[in-house]
Parts: structure tokens; C-alpha cells; sequence
């Protein structure tokens, strides 16, 4: 909490807040010493114009303790809400720049409790931390004080009732804390569970088990209301015992006060401000319990984003980078590169060794699992290689800044993702600037413009994840976003999966026959061998090796594994026109 503390609120403002605490105190510390003056000057003498002047005076106090009340409020939320903003916001910076290993490591279900209920709870307790629990403490001391030098005889009923009330918030605390601190990993697990809900939830549909994940997140939602239950039940409790002690305390007060007036030995003013204080002193002592009670949780959720803010980049830049010349010629070159997941035995890449050049298209082709989406991602640098090294247009890409080297890289993910709002916005998200006319040429070579136009033309609505798309027009689609950003190197990691053969054969022609791209290197991953029989290099993998590289007719003749995938294929093709 300090860390968040000392990195996010503003010096000035929380100065003001504390200031204007501090007069918020004052007036309500002050105010039982009028009432005391007012009722023994004043209405025990029957002194009229003493009455006004003091009630007079009463009235201004109020008026500051509320003004003051007032300013504090505004600064301790505005400060605390701003927190949460400059929260979310480095959460939310840091995560785009988390590896597929960062992600997986704290998990998408986790991060959003992070960024949501965890930066709440703290922002709560910010606010908090600014008005009662500097407020607390003040005013219990000052409380005591005054309270003492009004009327030290009273002070020993004290004696019996803060230890009381101590001992019960204690005990309350002692099994409350814990639960607080469990409410947030049980937070997370609805949040999984509603999350697999959602997005699986045609699967969930088509397999019947509706009944089974409803269960599931039954169980989820009871376990974390229970937990709930309990946790405010035992909060709960402090308010009626609370009560209790107040009530004890004013009735031992007055059983005191009474014969001390009795005795001619004390003024009706000072029993009624002492009175005033005792309930200040007790409800300052409440106050201060329930920050116990909040603080642990905010603790723990603060625990929670500093080890998002604080997980060290396991793919960084450069302490010096590289600037990269425009001019370069396009180029791609893996030398002798290695690659292994992290905490895995078995490399998942071995000996990768090859070249191409501008204009020229390597195609990647192999089974399930052989290791083709591993050697793209290693391209725009998702992961770090174990030993070798890769180059765009001759620069070594550990020595580019991520920023400069995904310049150089347009890439069509295997899923293809696309964001709500519209065609164009989903098209700017390639060229920020993209007019309507390269907008269109892109969607022409991706084959996508007459479902475009279909749909209502580039400012067609696409809905979160394009799911009132197919998947053929998902990739389309996600292949003319590729194309249209200007770059060094295109990827196209088995994106023309949900494409016919006759739409896949006319994308590939189109993207052999435009100039811009003619100029930089073309990849290409697939699954079938008519796709990827045009290129100029072809590596076949099995099991993360290169165990076949040429071009079609070069492995047709020579390759056992690529003749093995094209008879397959071929036998595939026969059966089905049979």
C-alpha cells in the first residue's frame, strides 16, 4: 500500500486533505466545550445574550467543521479515485507488453480481478486512509485529553469499557481478517469460471452440458457467498457491541456525574461535554477497528497488482538499440536457432537454418505439433531464442527495440482476432492513417471486398471478436489488416485455413501480382500442400527439425515426409469427389 502510495497520489492535494482534517477535528473537539460554557454561563444563569452569543458562536464552528468536512471529502475521493485510474492504466500497459509466459503465469481471469476488484478495494481504503484513519487517531488522543481535563474523576469508566470494547474487536478481527483476504482468490475463481462460460459457451451448448457448468459456477458463487457471509456476519457484530459499551459507558458516566453534582463538586456543562467526549473517544476507537478490518484486504489486493507492476519483462530491449534504415532491403535469415519453452525438457525448435530475400515467399508446412506457429512467433520476438540468431533485413532482432522491429513485422495470428466497432476501425488498426481507397485495395487482395460491400461497406459494424462474421470472413478480413500495414515482412500463420481452394488460390495470386508487397519477404504457414506450392522456399518440419527444404518440385521428388503429406492430401481429394 505504501509503494502504491508513495508512486500515485499528488503531494498538494493530500496535504489539503489532511489540513482540512485537521479542522474538521478541531471544530468537533471544540464544540463540547460551548456546549459546556453554554449551559453553565448561560442557561443555568438564565443569561440571554450570553445563550446567543455562544449559540452564535456554535453555528460558525459547525459551519467550518462542515466546510472542512466537505474540502476533505473532495480531495481525499478525487486523490483515491485517481489512484485507481493510474492503476488500471499501468496494469493495463504493463499487460500488453506480458509474453504468452507472463500471461499464462498470472492467468486473463486473475488480471481482470486485478485491474478491477483489487484496485477498488485499495481505492476504497485510500479514501479511508485520508478521512478516518488519520481522523481516528487525532481524535481519540485529543478526545482523551480533553475529555480528562474536563473531569479526571469520570475518566476510570474508561477504564472498563475501552478494554471491553479492545477485547472485542480483537477477537472479531482475528477470524474476520482472514476471510477478507480469501473473499479476493475466490473472486478470481468466479471470475475463471464465468470467463470459460462466455467463451465457451456454443461448446457448452452442443455437448449438453449446460447443467455441469452451471453447477460449476454454482459452487463458485456459493463458496464465495459464504465466505462473504461470514466475514460481514463477524463485522457485523461490532456495531450492536459497540452500541452496548457506548450505551454502559454514558449510563456509568452520568451514575458518576450525578453524585459528583450531587456533592456540589461539578457543573451540568462538563458532565454533558464529557458525555460528548466519551461517545467521540468511542466512536473514534470503532472507527479505527473497521480500518483493521479493511486494511488486510486492501493489503492483499495491493500485494496482488505490485506483482503485476513489479513482474520483470522476460523479453526486454536493449539497453542500446539498433536505429533501423528505412532503405533496407527486405530479408529474413535464421541462423542455426534453437528454441524451448520455458520449464520445458525437449527443445521445440532445433537447427533452424535458412534465408530469404525480398519478393520471395517461404512457405512452412508439417503435422500438428511439428512446431510451424512456434518458428513465427519467434519472428516478431513473442519468445526469446535459446541459442542462434534471427534477422530482419540484416538487423539481429535482439538488438531492435520491440517498438521498431514490430514495425518491420505484419503478422496474421492463428486465430484471427478482430475488435468491436467497425470494418475501417478494424483496418486502422494496421495504418492509423489508411484511407478509404488502400482500405478498399487491401480488402481486395484479401478477397474480402463483396462481403464488405454486402455488409454495408467499411463502416459496417463488427461486433466484439467479429462474431457476426464467419470464419473465412474473420481471416479475410484479418489477412487485409495485415496487408495493409506497410512492412519489411508478412506473416500468415495458417490463415487460410477456413478459406475454399478457389478463394485461397485467388488471395495468393493477388498477393504475388501487388508491387508494395513484392518488396518485402512473404511467410506463410498451411496445411496444404496447394497452398504453399508456388513458394520459392519450403520447409517442412516434423517434430520442431527442418527435415526437408526446396522448393515444390525440388521436395515432390526428393522429400519423403512433404511426398508423404501430398499423397495423403491427394488420397483425401480422390475420396472426397468419390
Amino acid at each position: 500500500m505504501i509503494k502504491i502510495a508513495k508512486r500515485n497520489l499528488e503531494w498538494l492535494p493530500t496535504l489539503l486533505a489532511v489540513i482540512f482534517l485537521c479542522f474538521q477535528v478541531a471544530a468537533d473537539l471544540y464544540l463540547p466545550t460551548i456546549t459546556s460554557d453554554l449551559i453553565d454561563k448561560g442557561v443555568l444563569k438564565q443569561d440571554i445574550a450570553y445563550i446567543w452569543v455562544e449559540g452564535g458562536k456554535m453555528l460558525i464552528v459547525a459551519a467550518v467543521g462542515l466546510l472542512a468536512a466537505a474540502v476533505n471529502v473532495y480531495f481525499a475521493s478525487t486523490q483515491a479515485m485517481k489512484v485507481g485510474r493510474k492503476l488500471r492504466d499501468q496494469i493495463y500497459k504493463k499487460i500488453l507488453h506480458f509474453s504468452s509466459q507472463e500471461m499464462s503465469k498470472s492467468g486473463d481471469s486473475s488480471l481482470i480481478t486485478r485491474s478491477t476488484n483489487d484496485i477498488v478495494q485499495i481505492q476504497n481504503v485510500m479514501v479511508q486512509i485520508l478521512r478516518m484513519m488519520l481522523q481516528s487517531p487525532i481524535m481519540l488522543v485529543a478526545a482523551i485529553v480533553l475529555a480528562y481535563y474536563r473531569e479526571p474523576r469520570l475518566t476510570k469508566v474508561f477504564v472498563i469499557s475501552l478494554p471491553v470494547l479492545a477485547i472485542a474487536i480483537i477477537a472479531i478481527m482475528y477470524f474476520a481478517i482472514p476471510l477478507f483476504k480469501s473473499i479476493q482468490q475466490k473472486t478470481d475463481r468466479i471470475n475463471l469460471v464465468f470467463r470459460e462460460g462466455l467463451t465457451g459457451v456454443r461448446v457448452i451448448r452442443a455437448f449438453n452440458q449446460d447443467e455441469t457448468e452451471q453447477n460449476k459456477f454454482k459452487k463458485a458463487n456459493e463458496d464465495y457467498t459464504n465466505t462473504g457471509i461470514k466475514a460481514f456476519t463477524l463485522v457485523s457484530f461490532l456495531f450492536p457491541i459497540m452500541t452496548l459499551v457506548l450505551s454502559l459507558t454514558n449510563i456509568g458516566i452520568i451514575w458518576l456525574g450525578a453524585k459528583l453534582i450531587g456533592q456540589m463538586s461539578m457543573q451540568v456543562g462538563n458532565l454533558i461535554a464529557f458525555m460528548t467526549y466519551s461517545t467521540q473517544i468511542l466512536m473514534s476507537f470503532m472507527m479505527l477497528s473497521m480500518i483493521f478490518v479493511f486494511v488486510p484486504r486492501a493489503s492483499a489486493s495491493a500485494k496482488r497488482v505490485n506483482a503485476v507492476l513489479d513482474q520483470p519483462y522476460i523479453i526486454s530491449d536493449p539497453e542500446k538499440a539498433t536505429t533501423v534504415d528505412p532503405s533496407t532491403p527486405a530479408s529474413l535469415d535464421f541462423d542455426h536457432v534453437d528454441f524451448r519453452y520455458t520449464g520445458a525438457e525437449n527443445l521445440a525448435l532445433k537447427d533452424l537454418d535458412f534465408k530469404i530475400h525480398a519478393g520471395q515467399t517461404l512457405a512452412i508446412i508439417g503435422g500438428t505439433g511439428s512446431g510451424k506457429s512456434s518458428l513465427v512467433n519467434l519472428i516478431p520476438r513473442l519468445f526469446d531464442i535459446e541459442s542462434g540468431q534471427i534477422k530482419v533485413n540484416g538487423y539481429p532482432i535482439d538488438q531492435l527495440s520491440q517498438h521498431d522491429l514490430h514495425k518491420l513485422i505484419s503478422i496474421t495470428q492463428q486465430k484471427a482476432v478482430l475488435f468491436s466497432g467497425t470494418i475501417r476501425s478494424n483496418m486502422q488498426f494496421g495504418l492509423e492513417n489508411a484511407t478509404d481507397e488502400q482500405i478498399w485495395h487491401a480488402l481486395d487482395i484479401a478477397q474480402a471486398s463483396d462481403f464488405v460491400k454486402e455488409a454495408g461497406g467499411l463502416d459496417a459494424i463488427v461486433e466484439q471478436n467479429g462474431s457476426n462474421f464467419s470464419g473465412g470472413q474473420r481471416q479475410r478480413l484479418a489477412i487485409a489488416r495485415t496487408i495493409i500495414k506497410p512492412a519489411s515482412v508478412y506473416i500468415f500463420d495458417d490463415s487460410f485455413s477456413a478459406l475454399d481452394f478457389k478463394t485461397d488460390a485467388k488471395l495468393r495470386m493477388a498477393l504475388n501480382q501487388d508491387p508494395e508487397l513484392q518488396k518485402a519477404v512473404t511467410v506463410i504457414v498451411a496445411q496444404r500442400i496447394s497452398t504453399v506450392a508456388d513458394a520459392d522456399l519450403i520447409l517442412v518440419l516434423d517434430d520442431g527439425k527442418v527435415v526437408g527444404q526446396g522448393n515444390h518440385q525440388q521436395l515432390v521428388a526428393e522429400n519423403k515426409t512433404y511426398q508423404q503429406i501430398l499423397n495423403s492430401q491427394i488420397q483425401k481429394e480422390a475420396h472426397h469427389h468419390a
